[in-house]
């Protein structure tokens, strides 16, 4: 893919985004609430959206605050959130997150990345999606589906997921940022599948150097 190509693949990209469910946790911003933005996050890592939904909506149901999260027990928390990806350490990371949003934060969720990225259990993708969605504010989130088609794309030639941040950094577009993990989850979701993508019915394949693909439909 040429880097010039980017705009023209971001439009189609757009366009196509409207067909589908969109992300989970883009479903939760519009609560506007980055606290629910940041659980939601932690909620999705290693779990399906269909999965995440469901447990988002009957945690959030329990308990959409701080405060409210931490008059919790561990074991409601699980409750709720059962059957996402390593429950009970989520359960847990949840509980001390809150307690310390209470204790050292005023109960706001910070809105700077290097701030997030002090609590247990927040990495980079969850920072910069909390920063993006929560708070409107410039960051990139790179998660599976960012990493795999900006290189199948040929956009950027890397290897692990920070990398491909730091990448993306330093050539995409500032006015595409903050929509760019929306638009490549949807896609990654429902046509660039991880093994066997969906080539023929892909609006933006004339523009995709393949790099990795072996097989397609």
């Amino acid at each position: 893919m040429k880097d010039k190509d980017i705009d023209i693949v971001i439009k189609i990209l757009k366009r196509e985004a409207k067909r589908y469910e969109e992300p989970v946790v883009t479903e939760v911003s519009k609560s506007r609430s980055p606290f629910q933005v940041l659980i939601s996050c932690i909620l999705s890592l290693r779990t399906k959206d269909g999965v995440t939904r469901v447990a988002s909506k009957k945690l959030f149901e329990l308990a959409n605050t701080p405060q409210n999260m931490v008059s919790l027990s561990k074991d409601a928390i699980i409750k709720a959130i059962y059957p996402v990806g390593f429950y009970r350490t989520k359960a847990a990371n949840i509980l001390n997150i809150c307690k310390t949003l209470i204790d050292k934060y005023d109960s706001r969720v910070p809105d700077e990345l290097d701030e997030l990225l002090k609590f247990k259990g927040v990495g980079r993708k969850t920072a910069n999606l909390v920063m993006t969605l929560g708070y409107r504010k410039l960051g990139i989130c790179v998660d599976t589906h960012v990493h795999r088609i900006s290189n199948r794309l040929g956009y950027v030639k890397t290897r692990m997921p920070e990398e491909t941040e730091f990448a993306l950094r330093s050539k995409l577009p500032k006015r595409y940022w903050i929509i760019y993990n929306d638009l490549l989850v949807t896609h990654g979701q429902n046509v660039c599948r991880p093994i066997s993508p969906f080539c023929s019915i892909c609006k933006v394949e004339r523009y995709c150097d393949k790099v990795g693909v072996t097989k397609y439909r």
